[in-house]
């Protein structure tokens, strides 16, 4: 019955469309299920199967659940109070527009030590929650806000370690477009939950807006 209202929730509608999307549908185009050939023991629970290829499959449904659970928390704190962090190269300019429409801070490349420990630094800051788009990558900041007993949001893949993470978010975090989609499903759910968007109402930014483009060597 839980996820059942989670989907029924989850539906959008859009913009080049007449009908509505199941969101499950938007997510398995996206890739965002789609994990790596390696799992821990950590993201284990989150994983459904393994394809042909000896890929694992993160649970669609785990997914929409901990977005949920996750714009909760960040509405309770304010979104102006959090610090979305990445060092992964795909994850920057989804990082970027999901600040402009939530009034996030993000913090994307090397996170400098010090940045959440010590006070007595320049760019010291104090947010009330950290979100990380990969616990390996962005390793610094996960331990310093741990370190500072702030709360943090991880999206996590099959390979990832999680037992420094509050909240977990099962998704493909490599991915150009599913980082853009995972993004943009935050953002959506938070406005939501706000009282800012309808549940069938369209953002004014689609998915595209929120993807890295390709690169001059990738396209090469």
């Amino acid at each position: 019955m839980i996820l059942y209202v989670a989907w029924r929730r989850f539906k959008i509608v859009m913009s080049e469309q007449t009908e509505a999307v199941d969101i499950k549908k938007l997510i398995e185009r996206s890739g965002l299920r789609v994990g790596t050939n390696v799992k821990t023991k950590f993201m284990k629970p989150f994983i459904t199967k393994t394809t042909d290829e000896g890929l694992y499959m993160l649970d669609g449904d785990m997914t929409l659940e901990k977005i949920m659970t996750s714009a909760k928390f960040i509405n309770r704190v304010g979104a102006e109070n959090i610090i979305v962090c990445s060092g992964r190269q795909y994850a920057g300019i989804p990082i970027e527009k999901f600040c402009e429409m939530t009034g996030a801070k993000h913090h994307l490349g090397r996170f400098m030590p010090g940045t959440l420990t010590n006070p007595s630094l320049p760019y010291y800051i104090e947010p009330k929650i950290v979100f990380i788009s990969d616990p390996e990558v962005d390793e610094q900041a996960l331990i310093e806000a741990t370190n500072a007993g702030i709360p943090v949001i991880g999206l996590s893949n099959t390979e990832n370690i999680t037992s420094k993470l509050d909240i977990i978010i099962p998704a493909n975090n490599r991915g150009r477009r599913a980082l853009a989609t995972m993004y943009w499903l935050l953002v959506r759910q938070i406005l939501i939950e706000k009282g800012e968007l309808k549940e069938n109402e369209s953002m004014k930014k689609e998915i595209e807006d929120f993807e890295a483009k390709h690169t001059e060597e990738e396209t090469e």
